[in-house]
């Protein structure tokens, strides 16, 4: 039987109409600073801005010079920081080449309580605590918790295989499924034979950037198979798994393009709403971060 489909559509609908109501209330502003005009970055940008618009969230875009220094994108980050009006960040990425080797230095640069994409060490540390301090985790690894939680998709006591291991999705997703109580395996590029680990997945995530790179023969029969790939090719987006085959042995499958992506969109939203309410002086412990 074909695997279940698990589009995205539907449960990022539902977290962005759960979220309206808080929105009407605390009124957050969002801001995203786009250096140089990259056609891809342009694309993810106007879908986060028309989310926004959707539940009525305020979001500005504001659009930097390629040429920028360091220093200016650091000065215009700070300006972000000092705005009280201002209650979540986001850095578009990826940046110009002569900046990519900043990145780390400007992911501190950010106030960690407007890092709504998570990536500031401060909310990556704490996710390791446990879920309830999973305040602002990376807006892709908690898109697909909430996948899961909406299909009913059970984690804890399943063997999750995660190929792909980068700061946005593998490392923190990992943690976030250690924290529901998964037995977690990190592959990446110098693991040998992928296959030995991606077929004894019960949750087998797949983020490398490479093109249907997982085959029908890769997957465990039964396996849920999310795919985090965005590849562009002629005839349109295509994913890190191999679709059309792997929906043949597998019990739940993610679409690309309509899975994953917009429950990262609806995520970021989420967390800019929860950005304002801790930034609101009654709402937390100041001690709890």
């Amino acid at each position: 039987m074909p695997a279940r489909l698990l589009s995205g559509k539907e449960p990022a609908d539902a977290l962005l109409a759960s979220l309206r109501p808080k929105i009407q209330e605390l009124s957050p502003q969002l801001v995203i600073l786009q250096v140089g005009e990259e056609a891809v970055s342009t694309v993810y940008i106007q879908r986060k801005l028309s989310a926004c618009q959707k539940v009525g969230m305020r979001c500005e875009h504001k659009q930097l010079p390629f040429s920028i220094s360091f220093q200016e994108l650091l000065e215009a980050i700070e300006r972000l920081n000092a705005n009280m009006d201002v209650h979540g960040i986001i850095v578009q990425l990826p940046l110009p080449p002569h900046l990519q080797h900043t990145l780390p230095l400007i992911h501190r640069a950010l106030h960690p309580q407007k890092d709504i994409d998570g990536f500031t060490a401060y909310n990556l540390g704490k996710m390791f605590l446990g879920t309830e301090f999973e305040h602002l985790p990376p807006a892709t690894p908690a898109g697909i918790i909430t996948l899961f939680e909406y299909y009913k998709i059970p984690i804890a006591g399943k063997h999750a295989v995660i190929v792909g291991r980068s700061n946005i999705v593998g490392k923190p997703l990992g943690m976030m499924l250690l924290n529901r109580d998964a037995t977690v395996t990190m592959c990446h590029s110098k693991t040998s034979l992928v296959s030995r680990y991606s077929c004894l997945a019960d949750i087998l995530i797949v983020a490398v950037g490479k093109p249907k790179f997982i085959t029908k023969d890769m997957v465990k029969p039964g396996a849920v198979v999310i795919d985090v790939g965005m590849n562009r090719r002629e005839g349109g987006l295509v994913g890190d798994v191999d679709f059309d085959a792997v929906k043949e042995v597998a019990s739940a499958i993610t679409p690309v393009p309509g899975g994953v992506g917009p429950m990262t969109v609806a995520s970021l939203i989420r967390n800019c709403v929860r950005a304002k309410e801790r930034q609101l002086p009654t709402t937390h412990s100041p001690c709890a971060g």
